[in-house]
């Protein structure tokens, strides 16, 4: 399963690039307006910064407005996938574009049956957004295994992304359930690496070793700089 960076700051993308962890980027208008600095100054930066998918998403309502927006912002780089909404105008665009060969990657999705509609027109990704129906009573989880039932009923080609995450859970979930993809915040990537008994455990191995009183390996020298030499 590959993770993607929800985020359209920089540095929280740079950091992650750096740990080795992350496949990609999502973004939205929402995160856009956290990243602190001109929006087409910060997708730029991550656009040369991340080599894997990075969702850019249209602010348009209306087919035409989606369509403009959305050639515009797949001519920004050949790593972008537009982030399209899965209402009746966005699927128009999506039936366009997929012809036009731009990678569309359809959001807000609550259901499978958007997610079916999503896929029969060949989007590139379905991002259902999980923790948003987690958040009104509803198990965002069952979606993603309804979704993924269908998606291997017809052999839909459509990657599912675990979009909205909330914790490290909702992490395991979705690699456990067959997702393509989980897109995380920041602070979700974070926690994914700690755990409190690696700490614990680390402590102890290294206080063990100082009271033993043995000399680390890294001081010993090679014996012979070439074992196979004759003497």
């Amino acid at each position: 399963m590959q993770l993607f960076i929800d985020s359209a700051i920089p540095e929280e993308v740079q950091k992650m690039v750096d740990l080795g962890i992350i496949d990609g980027v999502t973004t939205n208008p929402t995160l856009a307006a956290k990243a602190g600095i001109p929006y087409k100054e910060a997708v730029t930066k991550i656009l040369k910064m991340v080599p894997g998918d990075v969702s850019l998403e249209v602010l348009s309502t209306d087919k035409d407005g989606m369509l403009n927006e959305a050639r515009q912002l797949a001519a920004m780089g050949k790593n972008v996938v537009v982030k399209l909404p899965t209402t009746e105008e966005g699927l128009k665009a999506l039936k366009i574009l997929k012809g036009e060969e731009v990678r569309i990657n359809m959001t807000l999705v609550f259901s499978a049956n958007q997610a079916l509609l999503v896929a029969k027109l060949g989007a590139y990704f379905v991002s259902p957004f999980v923790g948003r129906l987690d958040d009104i009573g509803h198990t965002g989880t069952e979606v993603i295994e309804e979704i993924r039932q269908i998606y291997n009923n017809y052999a839909f080609e459509t990657k599912i992304l675990f979009a909205s995450v909330r914790s490290p859970l909702h992490v395991k979930d979705a690699a456990l359930m067959g997702c393509d993809i989980a897109t995380c915040p920041y602070e979700v990537l974070e926690k994914l690496v700690k755990h409190p008994l690696t700490d614990v455990g680390l402590s102890k191995f290294l206080d063990d070793f100082a009271k033993s009183g043995q000399e680390s390996l890294v001081n010993y020298a090679p014996t012979s700089q070439n074992p196979k030499s004759k003497p």
